[in-house]
């Protein structure tokens, strides 16, 4: 199993329901493809960088999850099938990211307490 990384962007006309529902269901499709979820974020409504599909600014997340390499490639097939998905990367985590990750994660959880 590696480990991977997934950052993507909803269109911000969404409803709260709707993008709960859309994470919500790409994290079951992993889930249902063997993924073990590691780690979920959700950033917010973030302005843009440049215009995509007319919008300057969209809803972000993050999953973070281990898997087999065959599933990514139907799974960022489910983003392109997805209007909701305005864009989204997938990154393979070597050993010194996940690493960073972890700490990332742990900075992350210490603030919240």
């Amino acid at each position: 199993m590696n480990h991977y990384e997934t950052v993507f962007i909803l269109n911000p006309v969404l409803s709260e329901s709707q993008i709960k529902e859309t994470v919500q269901k790409f994290e079951d499709y992993l889930v249902s493809k063997g993924a073990e979820m590691i780690w979920k974020e959700n950033w917010g409504l973030k302005k843009l960088a440049y215009p995509i599909q007319n919008k300057k600014s969209g809803f972000y997340h993050l999953f973070e999850f281990k898997v087999d390499g065959q599933v990514i490639a139907p799974f960022e097939l489910e983003f392109r099938r997805d209007d909701s998905i305005m864009r989204y990367l997938t990154v393979k985590l070597d050993k010194h990211a996940a690493a960073w990750a972890e700490k990332r994660r742990e900075r992350i959880k210490a603030s919240k307490k």
